[in-house]
Order: C-alpha cells, then sequence, then structure tokens
C-alpha cells in the first residue's frame, strides 16, 4: 500500500544549515550502553533506525575529555584517533542507508566524578556546589582560564566528529551538562562576566557555538539540544531556573543565529518529567511549553514527546508546535515507524508503552532494553533484526500453551518464521497478567505489549489461536505438536520479608491478598495495608488502586522510597505524588511481620522497633513463583514423547523465571529466533574498540605504550 496522502508532510526534506533531511522524523540523541566502546553494538543499532526510515540517527551523549566521563553511566567519547576510529563505522553505515549521522557533546559538570579516569579535583561547575549523589566530590568554581580549557574540549571533539563523518554536532544544554548550568541561577552565582544577568550567564554557550561553528566549518550542521524550561519545584527548580517565557525562551533568542536547529525538551532532573513515563505523561505531554518556545527561533525546531501516533505527528507539525519530530523511545520500540507510515502500514506500528525500561537500562550501565521490540540491543551481538527472520529450520509445529507476553511474543515470533503455531490460553482472553496490570492508574498503555501482538496473529495464515482451552498432559501429548512451549506465567505468594530479603514462608488466614486475589476481583475490607517488597511498580499501584474504594490504605515497605526501583525508570518521584493524592499513607524502612486481632505489626527494618497498624486486610506484593505445574507433570511422562512425536518440551517468561514484562518477551523471542538453530558455545558475539593506531592525545610520555 502506498502511504496515505495525509502524512505527506512528514516526508518534505528539510534544509538543517549545509545539510538536508530527506525527511521530518529524527531520532533524538539518546543512550543505548554502547558508548565509543562498542563500534559493532552502537553502529548497529544505529543502522536499524536508518534502515526504518528515520532521517537522521546518532549517538547518546558524548563525553569531549576524561574529566567529563560519567562513569558508571555509560557515554560515547570523543577524546582523541581512537574514538574517531570506533564511531567512524556510524557514520559510515548511516549514511549507507540514507540518513545523516548526528553526534552530541557533552560536558558533565553535576553528575562526572571522574570515576573511571580518576580526575578528582577537576569537577568543573559555574560556581562551587555540593556533591552530587554518589560522587562525594564538591564541584568548584571554574577560572576563565578553564573556561576556555573547557570550551577547548568541545573544539576539538568537534573537528574529530567532523573527521569520523558526522553531518550534525549537536551541543547539548540539558539537566546535568555545564552550559545549561551556565544558565540557571540555582547553578550560576557568579559576579563576573559570566554570571549575572541572562546576557552573562548565556555568553559562555554562545562563546562555544561561535567556536564550534569555526571549527567545523560550512559543511557541517551545529544543533542543539536544550531544556527550554525547567518547570516548577518542587520537581523543578521555579525561579532558581528558566523558564519558557523568560530566560529560557531569551537564551534562544540569543543564540539563534548560531544553530542550524533547536531540537527542545522540558524539564529539570531525571524525576519523571524529561522522560515522562506513560503512568504520569500522557504522548506529547509538553506540547504548550514547546508552542510557546515557537516564537523565540527562526530555525526549525524539533522536540520529543513519546510520539508514535503519525496523526498526532501530523498536527505538531502543521500547528507550528515544531517542524521536525524527534524520537527516541519510539525508534527503540519500533525502528521502522517512518517506512511503516510511507508503506501505508500503521496497524504494524509496534508503539512505545512508556514504561521506561529502555532508561533503566541506561542507569544500570547495560544494553539498552524495551518490552515492547525484544531485538533492540541484540542488532550486533546476536544478529537479530525487527523486521527480518530465518526460516523455519525444519517443518516441526510449535506448541505454545499460555497467552501471556511471553507466549504471545514466542507465537508471533516463531510464525513469523514461517512455523505453523498454536496458541492455547486457559483464560477466555489472551493477554495473562495484562488483563490486571493494564486496568492499574496510569498502565493502559502497557496494553499495546497484547493488541499489538494479538493483532499481528490474527492475520497470519500459519496460526491458530484458542482461547479458554485449559490444555492437560494428555491433551497436550494428543495434540501431536512436535515442539512444546509452556508459558503459564507464575503466581504472586504470601511469603513475608526476612532480614536477608528471603522468602520465610507464607502467611495464612482469610484476611492475606496478593495481586492475584485483587486481579480475580476480590475487594478487601479496609483498613488495608499493602507489604511490598517487590519495589517495582505492583505494591504501590495496588495501594492506589485500593484507595479508590476504601477508607484508609497504608503503604509499608523496607525500601527507603515507595515503589524503590522504579527510580531507575524515572517513575518514583511521581509514585510518592500519586501515593499521597490518593490519600495511602507510607512508611518506609519497615516490614510486615505479623497480622492478628485486626491489626498489623510493624517492625523498623534496622532497629527491630514495633508498631502496630489498623489493618482488616493485608495484602502483600512481595515474591512470585513460576506456575509450572504443567511443565513438570508433562516432563514426567516423558516416556510418551516419542509416541505423541514431541521433540522438545520448552518453558518460557515467567513459567522459567519470574521477572519483568520485558523479561518474559525477551524471553520468548529468544526461543523463536534459536528454534532448530545450531548451538552456539558462546550466548553472543563480543564487540570490543578498534585499537586506535596513532599516539594517543592524551599521551603524556610518562609511559611507553606498545604498538598495536
Amino acid at each position: 500500500m502506498a502511504r496515505d496522502p495525509r502524512y505527506d508532510i512528514l516526508f518534505e526534506p528539510i534544509k538543517l544549515g549545509p545539510k538536508v533531511a530527506r525527511n521530518r522524523m529524527f531520532q533524538a540523541s539518546h543512550c543505548t550502553g554502547a558508548g565509543s566502546e562498542r563500534p559493532g553494538f552502537q553502529a548497529h543499532h544505529r543502522a536499524i533506525k536508518a534502515d526504518g526510515g528515520w532521517a537522521v540517527v546518532g549517538t547518546e551523549y558524548c563525553a569531549v575529555a576524561p574529566e567529563a566521563e560519567t562513569t558508571p553511566y555509560i557515554s560515547a567519547r570523543l577524546w582523541d584517533e581512537g574514538d574517531v576510529r570506533n564511531l567512524t563505522l556510524l557514520t559510515e553505515m548511516a549514511h549507507d542507508r540514507g540518513a545523516l549521522a548526528r553526534v552530541q557533546l557533552y560536558y558533565s559538570a553535576l553528575n562526572n566524578g571522574g570515576l573511571e579516569s580518576r580526575m578528582h579535583g577537576v569537577r568543573k561547575s559555574p560556581s562551587h556546589s555540593g556533591a552530587d549523589s554518589g560522587m562525594l566530590l564538591a564541584g568548584r568554581e571554574m577560572s576563565t582560564q578553564e573556561i576556555r580549557e573547557v570550551q577547548g574540549y568541545f573544539v576539538r571533539a568537534a573537528r574529530l566528529a567532523r573527521d569520523a563523518g558526522f553531518d550534525i554536532v549537536e551541543i547539548n544544554i540539558t539537566i546535568n551538562s555545564l552550559p545549561h548550568q551556565f544558565l540557571l541561577p540555582a547553578f550560576n552565582l557568579r559576579t563576573d562576566e559570566y554570571g549575572g544577568s541572562l546576557e552573562n550567564r548565556a555568553r559562555f554557550s554562545i562563546e562555544l557555538l561561535e567556536q564550534v561553528r569555526e571549527a567545523v566549518g560550512h559543511d557541517t550542521a551545529v544543533t542543539a539540544r536544550y531544556a527550554v524550561d525547567t518547570l516548577d519545584a518542587p520537581y523543578g527548580l521555579g525561579d532558581l531556573g528558566i523558564r519558557v517565557e523568560g530566560d529560557g525562551g531569551g537564551f534562544m533568542q540569543l543564540a539563534d543565529y548560531l544553530v542550524d536547529m533547536w531540537d527542545l525538551v522540558v524539564g529539570w532532573t531525571d524525576g519523571g518529567d524529561r522522560v515522562g513515563p506513560a503512568r504520569t505523561h500522557p504522548e506529547n505531554w509538553a506540547a504548550d511549553v514547546v508552542r510557546r518556545a515557537r516564537k523565540f527561533s527562526e530555525k526549525p525546531i524539533g522536540c520529543v514527546g513519546r510520539l508514535t501516533n503519525p496523526d498526532t505527528m501530523v498536527e505538531m507539525i502543521r500547528s507550528g508546535q515544531c517542524d521536525v519530530i524527534s524520537a527516541a523511545r519510539p525508534t527503540i520500540a519500533d525502528p521502522f515507524i517512518p517506512n511503516k507510515i510511507e508503506e501505508g502500514r500503521i496497524q504494524d506500528i509496534r508503539e512505545c508503552i512508556g514504561c521506561n525500561i529502555c532508561i533503566a537500562s541506561w542507569h544500570d550501565s547495560v544494553p539498552v532494553r524495551c518490552t515492547q521490540n525484544p531485538t533492540i540491543g541484540e542488532e550486533w551481538r546476536r544478529g537479530w533484526h525487527p523486521e527480518r527472520f530465518a526460516a523455519p529450520g525444519s517443518d516441526s509445529a510449535v506448541l505454545v500453551v499460555g497467552g501471556g507476553p511471553a507466549g504471545l511474543e514466542c507465537a508471533l515470533s516463531v510464525a513469523r518464521r514461517g512455523y505453523a503455531v498454536s496458541l492455547a490460553e486457559a483464560a477466555d482472553a489472551f493477554g495473562g497478567r495484562l488483563r490486571f496490570e493494564t486496568r492499574l492508574p496510569g498502565l493502559a498503555t502497557w496494553g499495546r505489549v497484547l493488541d499489538w501482538r494479538l493483532g499481528q496473529l490474527q492475520r497470519l495464515t500459519n496460526v491458530n489461536l484458542y482461547p479458554g482451552n485449559e490444555l492437560s498432559v494428555d491433551d497436550i501429548l494428543g495434540l501431536e505438536h512436535p515442539r512444546v512451549v509452556i508459558a503459564t506465567g507464575a503466581r504472586w505468594t504470601r511469603s513475608l520479608y526476612s532480614t536477608l530479603e528471603l522468602p520465610v514462608g507464607e502467611l495464612a488466614g482469610p484476611d492475606v491478598y496478593t495481586p492475584d486475589d485483587i486481579a480475580a476481583g476480590i475487594s478487601p475490607e479496609g483498613p488495608i495495608v499493602v507489604f511490598d517488597f517487590d519495589n517495582y511498580y505492583m505494591g504501590s499501584l495496588v495501594a492506589e488502586h485500593l484507595a479508590r474504594g476504601a477508607d484508609s490504605v497504608t503503604y509499608v515497605t523496607p525500601a527507603g522510597h515507595a515503589s524503590a526501583w522504579a527510580i531507575m525508570t524515572n517513575e518514583q518521584p511521581q509514585v510518592h505524588r500519586a501515593l499521597a493524592t490518593a490519600g495511602v499513607a507510607v512508611l518506609t524502612l519497615s516490614r510486615v511481620t505479623a497480622l492478628a486481632g485486626g491489626e498489623a505489626t510493624v517492625a523498623n527494618l534496622f532497629t527491630g522497633a514495633e508498631r502496630r497498624l489498623p489493618c482488616r486486610s493485608l495484602v502483600i506484593v512481595g515474591v512470585r513463583r513460576a506456575t509450572d505445574s504443567l511443565y513438570q507433570a508433562l516432563c514426567a511422562r516423558n516416556e510418551d514423547f516419542a509416541a505423541a512425536g514431541i521433540i522438545s518440551v520448552d518453558r518460557i517468561g515467567d513459567a522459567l523465571a519470574p521477572g519483568a514484562i520485558v523479561h518474559a518477551v525477551h524471553s520468548g523471542h529468544r526461543y523463536a529466533r534459536e528454534l532448530d538453530c545450531p548451538t552456539r558455545s558462546d550466548p553472543y558475539l563480543r564487540d570490543s574498540p578498534l585499537l586506535p593506531t596513532a599516539p594517543l592525545l592524551y599521551d603524556d610520555g610518562s609511559r611507553e605504550r606498545s604498538a598495536p
């Protein structure tokens, strides 16, 4: 099919200074865990997006000097010719696919502790500042000479970027970056020509942009990723930050002649606004701020906002909100969005669900993960392509038992390889855990995990779907499918919490519940205590959900915050806000030890001091165990496999090991990819940096280096 004419505007070329992008859909700079030291991962990950039709692809933030590195967080680097060699593969692969290549130059001031380089004492800031979390090093005010040195790092990195073949050099002027900190009254207390008025606070960035433009010449575009509004306190900076109608827009006016495009973001910290999760931030949530920024520039403007709907994209451009659709998370969930719009395959777009597992990957310093797209981060090391599948290795039919996230992904991917697939689900509807979790506050978009896969499966002729079919061992043996995959999920237990974070037995009683009970429609009587040591989203969302119908709900956790692990996904600060709004009391650093006489006994995690809370119902959100009884019973009949024509029986997803939805989807996909494929001795290809052939620029001659 040809594309719908209403989307034509998305495919109009746009001029960025000396360069022309083939369409209006750009991959925003975003982290992957690749950096410069994994050139295969970096290049192939970005090349897949260029294959998918994105007009601009490129790196995450790229440190311009050793003192700007942000270990343990992984960034790209442009320090010397070795980095040029490592990143050239990216630009070559992007160009081969018709895309422009962009690099984002970055100097972190707020969180660059020099932990890898041990550049202690060089945490430079506009003014003296306290130690950032985890760094134990205070920042010191830069001298004028040091300002020149840092600007020189950008100049050198820009020249190296040009040598590596990058078409666009982007300057990071967002949170944690030194240029942005110079703009913010919260961090810039200087009284010299770099502090005070907006013109003075903007001087560092203006000089920097001037120097970079001169360094790259007339054939490289210069753009800015810019946080135009740091929002209200407490999650923003209020009067100590910049606002779009004030200094935020004012800086755009001052610097407009120096940039070829503004890529705008909104927000301050990683507390959930700048990369807002779907739980609290709808698509294009910052539209009003970006529209108000429009009047401060005559250059093209891009903006992010978890943009997956092509109709929203068109409206954004036609309304004048922006000129470019800038996307990070949507390019991860589906690298082929532009091509699918171009080819009239809107229904095939795999939309981002806004769970921010990709953000958690960066916080974990591991290759990027995605709940929707299990191939992301596997392009190089496992050779997985999101739209291409190997032919079947046999004529075996595959029976998948269980229609949750793992089973759906497995069935779809096996079918896309060309196998005949039967998918059986005991419940009357597919979805598994998603059927309940998508009804929890803010998780409606997570239903895309189910809806997309089920929609794709229903269009395939080699797939048979059997909802409402609970299979026994005899049923499975009688169906004579050579390959059997068990994806029967997991269940929540009533296990309590020990000081060693191990289950210490289940708490019995008619007033003790789990999320499975809530999913089954049980409405516990209040007062309710929710005891959460799962530490992700479930405990806080169950508490918020129950608060809609109960007078008193108390959330108890041994962690220091509610949904403590959700700090990794930028959700955790919003969790406390939501619980407060719902009227849920929060008690941290505590564990429930008993329930009796309408009271829950709660002990402090460290002191053991006890208190009692009114509690008619206790909901335990902690340990999950695999629901694998069918698998175990089937394996116990292995002597019957040959007669039934069964070659293999496998478990996937939560039935193998309980985890998050992202783990279940990846497990199902991996089974499909590896079915009937030769077994490798290693799990994936190893990536390594290319050794430099020239002396390192930072070699002070204090020791000899062997030639590579």
